[in-house]
């Protein structure tokens, strides 16, 4: 299983640089793993929990948390297929009963070639264009059967590739942020109390409430 690479240990860094403590940047460092691998291998997760100051625990528990984190590999492109209420009145149902036949799967599993992953998932929040479905959460709206058929066509001879990147990439341009950008990274400890904070105390009224 692999760890980070150097390069994803330096991107790594800089990315807990952005924060006052380092464990706040357990999310973006397991996307950062997971663009690594397209999914989020137990070695990464021990160099995750090393970077932060966590135990590898504390990250599978964090991670395991969200859906989009995947703890086991998947295909090169997941397919979601909404199926709560929006979609089921309009044929997500059934829609999603197309790509079981089509792809040979079932709801959480993956093609043969290593291609797909198929996913019966709850509200992806597109209720006014329903039936939708998301590849790499990215988004189709009003899918048919045939539009379903289209899609995966599109995907197998890499006509989508410039809008959907393999499985794990969020972005394709990494944020950069120079340093003396960033914003306030003070610990919470060393903060100042705000000042409107400060003047509503009870004991700064008591003291002189009436002053401006």
């Amino acid at each position: 299983m692999p760890r980070l690479t150097p390069e994803n240990v330096r991107r790594a860094k800089e990315i807990i640089s952005r924060y006052p403590r380092p464990r706040s940047a357990l999310i973006p460092l397991l996307h950062l793993a997971q663009e690594q691998d397209g999914w989020l291998t137990e070695d990464a997760m021990e160099d995750v929990a090393e970077l932060v100051g966590v135990t590898p625990a504390q990250v599978i528990g964090t991670a395991s948390f969200y859906e989009m984190f995947k703890m086991e590999p998947v295909g090169r492109y997941v397919i979601n297929v909404c199926t709560n209420i929006s979609c089921l009145l309009l044929g997500g149902e059934t829609l999603l009963q197309h790509a079981e036949a089509t792809l040979g799967i079932k709801p959480g599993s993956t093609t043969e070639d290593g291609l797909f992953t198929l996913e019966d998932v709850e509200c992806v929040a597109a209720c006014t264009e329903a039936p939708c479905l998301q590849v790499n959460y990215r988004y189709f709206y009003r899918v048919t059967n045939d539009d379903f058929d289209r899609i995966l066509a599109d995907l197998r001879d890499g006509d989508l590739s410039r809008d959907i990147p393999e499985h794990g990439i969020l972005s394709r341009v990494p944020q950069r942020i120079p340093t003396g950008k960033v914003a306030n990274i003070t610990p919470p400890e060393d903060q100042r109390v705000p000042v409107w904070i400060e003047r509503a105390a009870p004991d700064k009224a008591a003291a002189g409430g009436d002053e401006a």
